[in-house]
């Protein structure tokens, strides 16, 4: 079974109620039942069996020990730290975690400030202005990803 976190940076509690335009009207608990009611189609679909695990904190430090424990892989969407934190990509860089940046926007029609990722250097991908769908293709591709490193045997996680 792969372990994969679901990871939230800053400011993404505040989904449904941020710009629409950018950011859709759903919340972030609807996005979890989205990727949950996924699942089992994703199993079949790639054979796998997964245990996802969803986080959200607008605290850095606290964000930065949960990439720290024990998993597989994970899709992150650092909302603003993806432009801002050398720390997230310093992280990122030495857990050597394979990942998939996700982001809800289009980046590209954004803020020119917003067109720099930090981590996206770290990232096995990055996915970006596909709503909800950008987390489901960062989940697909992560495993993909994964199947293809390990021959398709899941890997024990170290202390786990």
């Amino acid at each position: 079974m792969y372990r994969i976190l679901i990871a939230n940076g800053v400011n993404l509690d505040l989904l449904g109620a941020r710009p629409s335009a950018f950011y859709g009207s759903q919340s972030l608990s609807e996005l979890e039942k989205f990727l949950k009611n996924q699942v089992p189609a994703l199993e079949i679909f790639l054979h796998v069996k997964l245990s996802l695990t969803f986080f959200q904190s607008n605290d850095e430090a606290s964000f930065l020990e949960k990439l720290s424990e024990n998993w597989h892989a994970a899709v992150i969407n650092p909302g603003a730290w993806t432009h801002t934190s050398v720390a997230l990509a310093d992280r990122l860089e030495a857990l050597a975690l394979p990942f998939v940046e996700v982001h809800l926007s289009q980046l590209a029609r954004r803020e020119p400030w917003r067109k720099k990722s930090h981590s996206a250097k770290h990232a096995v991908g990055v996915l970006y202005g596909f709503s909800f769908d950008s987390y489901l293709l960062g989940l697909q591709g992560i495993i993909r990803h994964l199947q293809v490193q390990n021959g398709g045997v899941v890997p024990p996680i170290a202390g786990g």
